[in-house]
């Protein structure tokens, strides 16, 4: 009995892994019809602007990014996902600290400074720098920064979750923060502590 559940256990992973492969790679380099369709939708779904930093061992490094959201605060936990190509992540990986920046209209600039292809120490030439419990660079400006050790990753297709639990956290009082909406910057109204 125990043989036919791990056989059945094996084939159902052999099966995710084959289907996740399929559902992930594209011919030729060009998207699939349900990957653009993805895209397009996941254009039309708002997000912070957040500027994810790191410093350590490996060196310094940050990226700008959308894909970050709360996960429990059980321990304070949030996430944010990262390309396994993108020229930072082996600074994430080694270091296994990050600071999350979340960005403010201010900021628009900025944030095309990370998500572009500057040189590393180049992208923090602008902007005021300082450090929390962590060492990695938080934003001085920055709406909110939640400085984090990185707990577990986890890879799905491209990209790997980095958990992160959440050690010390700097918020400005009165903020406006960046919103990335429609492929394009948007502003969200003040907000008050």
């Amino acid at each position: 009995m125990n043989t036919v559940i791990k056989e059945s256990q094996a084939t159902q992973s052999s099966l995710m892994k084959h289907k996740s492969k399929e559902s992930f790679t594209s011919t030729a380099g060009n998207l699939t019809d349900i990957q653009q369709s993805f895209r397009d939708a996941m254009s039309k779904l708002a997000a912070a602007v957040n500027i994810i930093t790191t410093e350590g061992p490996a060196g310094r490094a940050g990226f700008t990014a959308s894909a970050v959201c709360s996960v429990t605060d059980e321990p304070p936990t949030l996430l944010v996902c990262l390309n396994r190509s993108a020229s930072v992540y082996k600074f994430f990986k080694e270091n296994m600290v990050l600071c999350v920046n979340t960005l403010g209209l201010e900021h628009q600039d900025l944030s095309g400074v990370f998500g572009g292809k500057k040189a590393l120490e180049e992208r923090f030439e602008q902007g005021s720098w300082s450090t929390l419990s962590t060492g990695s660079p938080v934003l001085e400006d920055a709406s909110i920064s939640f400085d984090c050790k990185i707990k577990l990753i986890s890879s799905v297709g491209t990209h790997d979750i980095l958990i992160c639990e959440v050690l010390d956290i700097k918020h400005k009082p009165d903020c406006e923060s960046l919103i990335y909406f429609n492929r394009g910057y948007h502003q969200l109204s003040k907000c008050t502590n």
